[in-house]
């Protein structure tokens, strides 16, 4: 008898639910990554095929690696780009909606459609100090030093996970299974910036997969922070203030590194 995941809450936003299930067929499309099939949805429902783990291993997380590089390959229409609109961020209990405008530059989508509309809607718990220091970054991201990789270039809008933290990649007989996405036209270090957010297991392997079918800038990996600042500071909207401290942190890295890339 198949066995299926029934995704399922009371008040969920009105499209929360069609956003993900939109999301996970844009990424299942090119074929190149495993992803949660989905059954059936509702307005209130998402069925999905059940997932049974097997638990990290090197070898898969090489695989998923170059596979991810393919997956970003697929590309998008633009920067900001959704499958679905309304788009959201954040878990079932407490998503909030997020634009959906597809614009030509990274630059402008991180900073002005991601980052100051989230900077504004946390500004009244923060400081006069820690919101200068966070609109610092912001300003440095949208300078646009972070549109290419290592202050080199510019990139062309990838086909991204757009919230894939080592939670949402599942661990299966049939490799790395990507769930509960966020999806969106975006920069491809955003992806690879939330795998090492939090800690994934067998991270290198998976970043050695990446840059075997996509070899990377000496120094790309300097570049993160910025491609994860917009969760991180998520967190501090829907979690508060203890994930701040790593917020301010990662603004301070982020502006450093801008003014290291424009010498």
């Amino acid at each position: 008898m198949t066995s299926y995941f029934l995704k399922q809450r009371e008040a969920v936003p009105t499209g929360f639910l069609a956003a993900e299930a939109a999301g996970l067929r844009w990424l299942a499309e090119p074929g190149a990554v495993p992803v949660v099939e989905v059954v059936d949805e509702g307005e209130d429902f998402l069925q999905l095929e059940r997932l049974e783990e097997t638990g990290p291993h090197a070898a898969a997380a090489f695989d998923f690696g170059r596979r991810l590089a393919r997956l970003h390959d697929a590309g998008a229409a633009g920067f900001g780009f959704s499958p679905a609109a309304p788009a959201f961020f954040g878990p079932l209990d407490s998503p909030f909606e997020v634009s959906t405008e597809s614009v030509t530059s990274f630059s402008e989508f991180w900073a002005s459609q991601r980052l100051t509309p989230l900077l504004s809607s946390v500004e009244g718990a923060l400081t006069g100090e820690e919101r200068a220091t966070v609109a610092s970054a912001v300003e440095a991201i949208s300078a646009g030093g972070f549109d290419g990789i290592g202050g080199e270039g510019t990139e062309a809008p990838a086909r991204v996970h757009g919230d894939l933290w080592a939670g949402n990649l599942m661990w299966t007989s049939g490799g790395c299974t990507l769930i509960d996405p966020a999806a969106h036209g975006g920069h491809r270090l955003e992806d690879l910036a939330l795998l090492a957010l939090f800690g994934t297991p067998f991270l290198e392997e998976i970043f050695s997969g990446y840059e075997q079918a996509h070899p990377m800038p000496e120094d790309w990996r300097q570049d993160l922070p910025a491609h994860s600042f917009f969760a991180l500071l998520a967190h501090v909207r829907i979690f508060g203030r203890g994930f701040l401290g790593q917020t301010l942190r990662a603004a301070r890295t982020i502006t450093a590194r801008a003014q290291s890339l424009d010498r």
